[in-house]
């Protein structure tokens, strides 16, 4: 495709070896020069098919702004950055800096005197750079309008069009859209020298194969909600995604400290650590993995029944490729999502990558919102909602009040300092699982059986819990989350011991 070797060879280290349809239909005939409009869906890789070619044709003893990437909402402008950050690791001289709105202007103005040869930005923040005279448009070669369907339905074209003009006549273009409405062709056609059309299908098996779920939760209760889904799914095998490598080691952490079989693989393991985790997962070793998106990449395991994002993806694209690890081969899979309140724009943009409007439930598995068309916004409505129609908003608001009363007056620290106390006197329980995983597993068939007694054993406990629940209500929360701490002991100890 006429990639350096240079550039291969940092795509192999972050575990990419094949280029995606799209990245190889693309990457030639933007080094060739051409013009580009490229409808791929989110997913397809369509950020290195553009960013390899610019990488590579920037001229490192020149500090002026030689490429410019506007992309429309701040998270995809930093999902973007940090793609490049990973690739001009190779290159000595190469900077990039992300400009959007929310952060210190004057910081900004400050790494753009530097110099910077490749600029992601936002449109509202760049026109302000511009405006302000802090950055200069004049030698850029390479424009890049990412993701232009949204950027225009946001409102962001007459930013868009004024952007253009400082940037030179002679320039390449590429345009990226998931779709192409009037409005995304009239700019093309504005202003693009005939470009070449690039269309390429998403693979959309994730969405068709996964049931995807978005669980309504706070970050203190984040945790205590995980190890209950876990309980009641029973994964044959899962893998939770965090944001970051310390958050992933932390939470591996915690999770052996309760007993589950758990592992963690991030960067900043060792080459060969890394490899034994990712071998023991594909051997079913291990039932949990706790991962990092880019760690996570290479890694294809066929037993995958669950991914769990315990921190909401960047984007739509990263949102794809999580859940993808789930729901292959015709298999049925199951993506579950946390989302915090602070959490909802971020879940609202992967809804709009997706074109699907998520099923939500609360912390408590009771829905809160069906799944729907999200370009439409129609979907079956919850009895609340058609019940009460706003009210439905106030009962929401409502819950989350009586949440942190409850938060206030111990409960969920009850519940979980019950869970924790248990392990002093359950010690026998894990020392047993910890001797049957040394015998190592007699495969997915014994581990399956082990899986079925632990069943019966959770059936009994949850059944016990729940009649303890159901007396509590009336007493307070604090029992009732007691008791399913208890009941959630013995139902994981019977099912880890089979394995």
């Amino acid at each position: 495709m006429g990639v350096t070797e240079q550039l291969v060879h940092t795509l192999n280290q972050h575990g990419i070896a094949v280029p995606t349809p799209v990245q190889a239909e693309t990457i030639p005939v933007v080094l060739s020069g051409e013009d580009v409009v490229s409808q791929a869906q989110t997913g397809t890789g369509k950020t290195l098919a553009f960013l390899l070619p610019i990488i590579q044709r920037i001229d490192a003893s020149s500090t002026h702004v030689q490429a410019l990437i506007v992309a429309p909402t701040r998270e995809l402008a930093l999902q973007i950055t940090a793609e490049a950050k990973k690739l001009i690791e190779a290159y000595e001289g190469v900077n990039v800096l992300a400009v959007y709105g929310g952060q210190d202007v004057e910081r900004q103005m400050r790494k753009l005197q530097g110099g910077r040869q490749l600029v992601i930005g936002t449109p509202g923040r760049l026109l302000d750079h511009l405006r302000r005279g802090t950055i200069s448009l004049s030698k850029v070669k390479t424009l890049v309008l990412d993701e232009a369907d949204q950027m225009l339905h946001m409102g962001f074209l007459g930013e868009v069009e004024e952007i253009i003009r400082q940037i030179p006549t002679n320039r390449q273009t590429l345009l990226f859209s998931a779709t192409m409405p009037v409005n995304v062709r009239r700019l093309a056609e504005r202003f693009m020298r005939s470009p070449i059309d690039i269309h390429v299908q998403s693979e959309r098996i994730t969405v068709k194969n996964v049931k995807q779920i978005v669980v309504q939760t706070t970050d203190r209760a984040k945790q205590a909600t995980l190890c209950k889904l876990i309980d009641e799914h029973r994964p044959y095998q899962a893998i939770i995604f965090c944001r970051t490598k310390r958050r992933a080691s932390k939470l591996n952490e915690e999770l052996l400290e309760m007993g589950y079989d758990s592992d963690e693989l991030h960067g900043d393991l060792s080459q060969s650590k890394r490899e034994q985790v990712m071998e023991r997962f594909r051997k079913v070793k291990m039932q949990l993995l706790v991962a990092t998106d880019v760690a996570a990449r290479g890694l294809d395991v066929e037993g995958i029944t669950h991914v769990f994002n315990y921190d909401v993806p960047q984007d739509a694209e990263s949102y794809i490729h999580r859940i993808g690890r789930t729901g292959r081969a015709g298999a049925q899979g199951i993506a579950i999502t946390f989302a915090s309140p602070r959490d909802r724009m971020a879940v609202e943009l992967i809804e709009r990558g997706i074109g699907q409007k998520l099923e939500r439930r609360n912390q408590d598995g009771e829905h809160t919102e069906v799944a729907g068309d999200v370009r439409t916004g129609r979907g079956k409505k919850s009895d609340n909602e058609r019940s009460s129609g706003r009210g439905g908003r106030g009962n929401s608001r409502g819950t989350r009040s009586d949440a942190k009363d409850a938060r206030g007056q111990g409960a969920g620290r009850g519940g979980r300092g019950a869970a924790r106390g248990k392990q002093g006197s359950d010690a026998g329980g894990r020392s047993g699982r910890r001797e049957a995983r040394n015998e190592g597993h007699g495969g997915r068939s014994s581990a399956r059986d082990g899986r079925g007694q632990g069943r019966s054993s959770r059936s009994q406990s949850s059944q016990g819990a729940g009649r303890q629940e159901s007396r509590g209500k009336s007493g307070g929360q604090s029992s009732g989350r007691s008791s399913q701490g208890g009941g959630r002991s013995s139902g994981r100890g019977g099912g880890r011991r089979s394995r």
